[in-house]
């Protein structure tokens, strides 16, 4: 299956968790901000309502909003778990802005510029437009272009996500491959056609957390990390 890797035209990033480290930067921001608060317990709780308010708004029954704002439902909605209601508007504004100052995981900037060098990449994320422009900035991260699921209007794992890559880039799907840190998402991907390289992330939700990194036949590419990709990619 590796030699299909000659065909590939197009990199697109799963970003939370594939290519930034959400746990460990949000509660490092937290230790700052709200020492007394067990950073950890408040970051995953954050992070566990993400993928419930998301498919509210994929059933209709809340109306398409950016990533941002499902961010502060969840927030004003753990805040008095946590004894932070007292938090005024413009404190919450600011909380729910860590999500554009995430940091990358060590490899990541020095593994993307090396693949910018052979093919195009971009992100693939449910994240919004200026989240993800936002994060670029302040990590590095050398894109050729921002995607989002706001361009497109839909979440993934919708096929309208992965297929309109290839539409923007006017490549076949089998010319994209995703990447990924989430077996989910990566098996959406290849459902619609692309190939797909997992990244193994066993610290995602943190050291107390436990991450599945285990291969799965169906993927193009499995990866210990993003340099250990591009090392495969690029035939080092």
């Amino acid at each position: 299956m590796q030699s299909m890797h000659k065909n590939i035209r197009v990199l697109a990033f799963d970003i939370f968790g594939t290519v930034v480290d959400w746990h460990g930067s949000i509660v490092k921001e937290m230790q700052r901000i709200a020492p007394e608060v067990d950073g950890d317990r408040f970051t995953l709780a954050w992070r566990s309502g993400y993928v419930p308010a998301m498919q509210k708004v994929m059933s209709g029954i809340l109306p398409w909003m950016k990533i941002d704002a499902l961010h502060r439902l969840i927030l004003d909605d753990i805040l008095p778990q946590f004894g932070l209601d007292h938090l005024d508007e413009s404190q919450r504004q600011d909380l729910n802005k860590i999500w554009h100052k995430l940091d990358p995981w060590p490899e990541s900037v020095a593994a993307l510029s090396q693949l910018k060098s052979h093919y195009t990449i971009c992100t693939l994320s449910n994240g919004n437009v200026s989240l993800l422009t936002n994060m670029a900035k302040h990590g590095g991260l050398p894109w050729d272009c921002i995607l989002s699921a706001e361009i497109f209007k839909k979440y993934k794992p919708d096929p309208a996500t992965y297929l309109g890559v290839a539409e923007l880039f006017d490549v076949a799907p089998g010319q994209v491959m995703l990447v990924a840190a989430h077996q989910s998402d990566l098996a959406a991907a290849r459902a619609s056609g692309l190939q797909t390289a997992f990244i193994e992330r066993p610290m995602e939700y943190g050291a107390k957390q436990s991450n599945d990194i285990s291969p799965v036949a169906e993927n193009t590419f499995h990866a210990t990390d993003l340099l250990h990709l591009a090392d495969q990619l690029l035939d080092h």
